[in-house]
């Protein structure tokens, strides 16, 4: 039974979904799933059209707005809105170390999660509609990798769709996770350039913070143990709005003077505990690079990979010279299964994940070259986290998509920049601009 509650300015219903496991197999094992439908209060009796919104990861779950913040009160002005925690993420039979030892060992998990990329993700989309909407298309909206599922969506069930609306995640249909890092690691660079010209104070306080972690050994107080490569990950700040601003506080109070010498502060000690740990999203750890597994090449940890091909990132190399420490992001590692508690159990499940070779496309060019549904993408200009040059080759793949390029805004453009992006890419589909 259906939930129904308020908050300002707007009235909520919780929705649940019983969906397979495997659509291929529709008669056997079932999930469970959960939706959170959102409409503006003075609209609450009207009939009107649907808006799905795919949040970004993978592995995490639709944002818990209060009120309509950001992008949220632009679509509830002609929306009723559906966000979806996608299957394991949020409350849709969320998986991880706690959940997941059901399944039984680490093949077995491997061979569950198999079936939580951005394919399965689209054909619980469809069963949903049929059941929210009555069989009517929806729009959806699709934030970074919710995009990627956007594209799948075109590829596989077109005709669910009234609307696609894409923000920093147009995906490479075709690009080996190998080529997707040989690309990152040169942006990572560009990002980390910017940001030691803007604060050139943290080129110090990087390579300091770094040689401690290199010398001495440090867990923070949930167990994570932080490591010179696990500290380098908060690079991934770096693909935010604010993120180098908010970098830059984080480093500039990390030592205090003990008794015993310079020693991370608690202080610095729980901010990087919150910024590192799969905790709250151990799936994006898990699927993280199968997202881009299309044939039968296995992705065998990519990123950690082709890292070596660029010794820049290489903390202890740095520290030989006076050169800024780089830091990384957007990467998954297999170290991380060790470093993080909230992996460690996982870790066998990880390595079976990286090492399949029965990944099934999850584009369809030929499809996608005769598109009839109209879709807006937003890309924006040296995206951290999505190749620029990668989205804009899929943009000319997709019959009638219509692109606005941008430095005005970060990936998360559409959380900053909310009402105004989404405004125009809804405009873009409309041909108002």
């Amino acid at each position: 039974m259906s939930l129904s509650y308020r908050q300002p300015g707007v009235v909520l219903t919780d929705r649940r979904f019983t969906v397979p496991l495997d659509h291929t197999d529709p008669a056997g094992e079932t999930i469970e799933l959960y939706a959170r439908e959102v409409v503006a209060s003075d609209k609450a009796g009207q009939g009107l059209p649907w808006l799905l919104f795919l949040q970004g990861g993978p592995g995490f779950g639709a944002n818990r707005f209060v009120g309509k913040p950001a992008w949220l009160g632009r679509a509830l002005k002609e929306f009723r809105v559906l966000l979806l925690d996608q299957r394991g993420t949020g409350a849709s039979t969320p998986a991880n170390r706690q959940t997941l030892p059901w399944r039984g060992g680490p093949p077995e998990q491997a061979d569950y999660l198999r079936h939580f990329r951005a394919d399965s993700i689209v054909r619980d989309c469809e069963l949903i509609r049929r059941e929210v909407t009555g069989g009517a298309p929806w729009t959806v909206l699709g934030q970074s990798f919710g995009g990627f599922c956007a594209v799948s969506y075109l590829s596989l069930a077109p005709e669910g769709l009234a609307a696609a609306v894409l923000t920093g995640g147009l995906p490479s249909l075709d690009a080996h996770a190998d080529d997707v890092y040989r690309a990152a690691y040169p942006r990572m660079e560009r990002k980390n350039a910017a940001h030691y010209a803007r604060y050139p104070q943290d080129v110090e306080r990087v390579r300091r913070i770094a040689d401690h972690l290199l010398q001495y050994e440090v867990t923070l107080p949930n167990g994570y143990r932080l490591t010179a490569p696990a500290f380098q990950t908060l690079g991934i700040l770096l693909g935010g709005g604010e993120g180098t601003h908010r970098l830059h506080h984080l480093l500039e109070d990390a030592f205090v003077r003990t008794p015993h010498g310079p020693e991370l502060s608690d202080a610095f000690q729980e901010e990087m505990q919150n910024h590192l740990s799969f905790a709250a999203h151990p799936l994006y750890a898990l699927v993280h690079e199968a997202i881009y597994g299309q044939d039968a090449r296995p992705t065998a940890w990519s990123a950690e990979r082709v890292r070596a091909e660029f010794p820049q990132f290489d903390a202890a190399k740095t520290l030989t010279g006076d050169g800024p420490v780089l830091l990384t992001g957007e990467t998954i590692h297999p170290w991380m299964f060790d470093t993080d508690p909230a992996l460690r159990p996982l870790r066998e499940t990880a390595e079976l994940l990286a090492a399949r070779t029965d990944w099934t496309p999850l584009y369809d060019p030929a499809r996608l070259a005769v598109n009839e549904v109209p879709v807006a993408a937003a890309i924006y200009h040296d995206d951290l986290y999505v190749d620029t040059a990668h989205s804009l080759h899929t943009a000319r793949a997709i019959r009638g998509l219509r692109t606005w390029v941008t430095d005005e805004f970060e990936h998360d453009g559409v959380r900053a920049g909310g009402p105004r992006v989404l405004d125009r890419l809804l405009a873009l589909l409309r041909d108002e601009v």
